[in-house]
């Protein structure tokens, strides 16, 4: 895929820049014709859309729909319900020392954004996140992940045909054009990827001040407790983990496991997943393919450590990897230093819940958290622990829910989008104080006369 021209970025900068400052994308009426118009686009490139992800990723089309268009279909349904009350200017309380002054919350548009996203979930990331500038009134500049060039260039011709590149535009390239994008000062940035391209994109950032939402990753813990329906637990890691062939940043990165439920539940994990995908999942047109060959040997090399429990086969020239437990494994193995994004699943045992805790909370905070168990306990585990996010008896789930703010905390991620999050995102949260004429107080000006009751009134 070629690169993008700087000329071509400054060009596109500029006339952006240009549209935000006439206005016409800040009218609610504006907004909701560009989430309508986007919708519709959506529905009636459905099928190509499903293809390309297909000859992309080898996502079966109902896994695509499932995991990339109708979570994007439906964050779009509840931006168009909910804009308009998200948009009207929210009443503050007054403070008695201001009075007969009122306060408001305004919200505007933050101008020229940025969303540069991967190739995991291509369609999703990329246009949940659009969704969010449209509602927030901005301009978009969107960078889709050369690792899916079908899917990115069925995006730029969809975008191309539906919205006028003066105010949203796909541009395309790799690490060249990601540079010259990072160079130029956007007004907000909202970027999801590695925490180690994150840390480049803050920086770049930084260089002006420019707001970011960064979502990364992480090692993602999954804790089977001793009090868990073992066979509920099973189907749903099986499901989780291997959704996407475990390239999903919010898949459980290893799972701890109480000793005394271990081997049962290892053996049930397994039974699913041939429930899933078959005896032999290569030939399962449910299971996709590693993206490229550079993650397939890096994948490769996690297989070298450990006792494997459940699968360990591999086909580099098909891009495959079995579906894979490994057992005994030991918290120096390199499995464990990294996230795995793939469908490897190293499991370590615990006696007592507070070693588990303990391994958890002495490195960075992970995206999501999982644990299956009694809530009770649940409860207690998820008070000594921080994540972004997370679900109690369940993997993924809560990235459904347009309710939820979904982000990471720390080193897997900074700021959240999703429903109301993603308007807010991309909109300026301006405080305002509204003062009448017909009464002006002295006891703010000086030489302060009245200074002894100004103290009893603040």
């Amino acid at each position: 895929m070629l690169e993008t021209s700087k000329n071509s970025i400054l060009k596109t900068l500029e006339i952006q820049r240009s549209f935000f400052a006439t206005g016409d994308t800040k009218p609610v009426s504006f907004r909701l014709q560009q989430l309508k118009k986007l919708k519709k686009s959506i529905k009636e490139n459905q099928t190509k859309i499903e293809a390309a992800l297909w000859k992309d990723l080898r996502k079966s089309p109902e896994e695509a729909y499932l995991t990339e268009i109708s979570i994007v279909l439906g964050e779009l349904d509840h931006h168009i319900l909910n804009l308009k009350q998200w948009t009207k200017p929210k009443r503050a309380t007054t403070p008695l020392f201001l009075r007969p002054s009122s306060s408001k919350v305004i919200y505007e548009p933050l101008g020229v954004a940025l969303i540069i996203a991967p190739w995991n979930y291509p369609f999703q990331l990329l246009m949940n996140s659009l969704v969010g500038a449209i509602s927030g009134g901005c301009c978009s500049i969107l960078k889709p992940s050369p690792d899916a060039p079908t899917i990115a260039k069925l995006m730029e011709e969809m975008i191309a045909e539906n919205f006028d590149e003066n105010y949203i535009r796909i541009l395309q390239g790799g690490r060249e054009t990601n540079t010259l994008l990072l160079e130029q000062k956007f007004d907000v940035i909202l970027f999801t990827g590695s925490s180690k391209v994150g840390k480049i994109v803050m920086r770049a950032a930084a260089e002006h001040l420019t707001p970011v939402v960064l979502e990364l990753g992480g090692k993602s813990p999954c804790i089977v407790d001793a009090t868990a329906n073992i066979d509920v637990a099973a189907r749903r890691i099986a499901w989780g983990k291997l959704i996407n062939a475990g390239q999903t940043c919010i898949a459980p990165d290893y799972l701890f496991a109480h000793a005394s439920i271990k081997d049962e539940l290892l053996t049930k994990i397994a039974l699913e997943i041939e429930k899933m995908y078959g005896k032999n999942s290569q030939e399962s047109r449910f299971y996709p393919r590693i993206v490229n060959t550079r993650s397939h040997q890096r994948l490769q090399g996690l297989l070298k450590e450990g006792t494997i429990h459940t699968g360990g086969i591999v086909d580099e020239s098909d891009l495959f990897i079995a579906p894979t437990i490994i057992d005994n494994v030991q918290e120096d193995f390199l499995i464990m230093q990294d996230e795995i994004f793939g469908p490897i699943l190293p499991v370590l045992s615990y006696q007592n819940i507070d070693e588990a805790i303990a391994y958890i909370n002495k490195n960075e905070k992970p995206l999501a958290f999982y644990y299956f168990g009694k809530n009770k306990q649940a409860k207690a585990v998820l008070a000594r622990t921080s994540s972004g996010g997370g679900c109690i008896n369940d993997l993924l789930m809560h990235i459904t829910n347009h309710n939820l703010p979904f982000g990471g905390v720390g080193n897997s991620g900074l700021g959240k989008y999703h429903g109301r999050e993603s308007f807010l995102a991309f909109t300026n949260q301006r405080g305002i104080v509204s003062t009448p004429t017909w009464i002006d107080l002295r006891f703010k000006y000086v030489p302060f006369k009245f200074f002894k009751w100004t103290k009893r009134i603040m």
